[in-house]
């Protein structure tokens, strides 16, 4: 006996379920849109949407699969599988904001202010500076309408990956090891200026108390450190924010090269 048949299901409708399955996995991914507090609905049909308006164009690169389901099967797998990966992949680029985060708090003494987290996946704890960046950085996104680029590049994304082409696994782990790898320098970057304050600071501090034994520096320090902290924080945001609005431009065109 042949392999199973598929008689039921047109071409139309074939071709919007395998256009859906990439866009709509990573739609539910990317950031933004992708957290659990945003309504499912929304996310539903923001994914329909783009579909729809990517269809026509895609549609023609669609092989005609006939009445073979095995292959339908195996192409709509393919996609969930592309659509993971880039999903991911943008996840990762935002990563470096929750880095960033982290190690400032650690240098200006506001580690142990946790809070709800909204951009986790399980709606976790972290760093309340992390929360804070995370949630400028996607606010920035949407305001410089880096969002349209990402749009763009779902389209795009046909272009490097045919529709039911199987990517090579050894491409995608590469893609997510220099994306992930880029997203950590890229919150190292952000963040040095806050560690060069404080390795300053404490070096400062030492001085102090082989000079004043009897000084209590550890009170003294720590409301300093937070103060000042702070103020460097204000002065050097809208810099780290620039920094950050490159490195998703720049990582942009590495997922995709039709954005020159």
């Amino acid at each position: 006996m042949g392999g199973m048949t598929l008689t039921i299901l047109p071409e139309f409708a074939l071709a919007f379920m395998l256009v859906f399955a990439r866009v709509g996995t990573m739609m539910m991914l990317i950031p933004g849109l992708g957290e659990q507090v945003a309504p499912q609905r929304v996310r539903l049909a923001f994914a329909l949407f783009v579909t729809l308006l990517t269809l026509p164009i895609i549609r023609p690169a669609i092989p005609n699969v006939g009445t073979n389901f095995d292959l339908a099967a195996r192409m709509l797998v393919t996609e969930i599988l592309i659509g993971i990966t880039f999903g991911l992949s943008a996840r990762f680029l935002m990563s470096s904001m929750q880095t960033a985060g982290v190690l400032i708090s650690q240098q200006i003494g506001l580690s142990f202010t946790m809070g709800i987290d909204p951009t986790g996946g399980d709606l976790g704890q972290a760093a309340a500076l992390s929360t804070f960046l995370s949630l400028l950085a996607i606010s920035l996104i949407f305001a410089g309408n880096l969002h349209h680029i990402a749009i763009y590049g779902i389209v795009d994304s046909y272009q490097t990956l045919q529709p039911g082409a199987t990517p090579a696994s050894g491409d995608a782990a590469q893609l997510a090891l220099t994306i992930a790898s880029s997203a950590f320098v890229t919150g190292v970057q952000i963040s040095a200026p806050f560690m060069v304050f404080g390795l300053v600071f404490n070096v400062g501090l030492g001085v102090l108390s082989r000079m004043m034994p009897q000084l209590q520096v550890f009170f003294m320090a720590m409301p300093a450190m937070i103060l000042l902290g702070t103020m460097v924080f204000i002065l050097v945001l809208g810099l780290m924010m620039d920094g950050f609005l490159a490195h998703v431009v720049r990582s942009y065109k590495e997922f995709f090269p039709g954005l020159r």
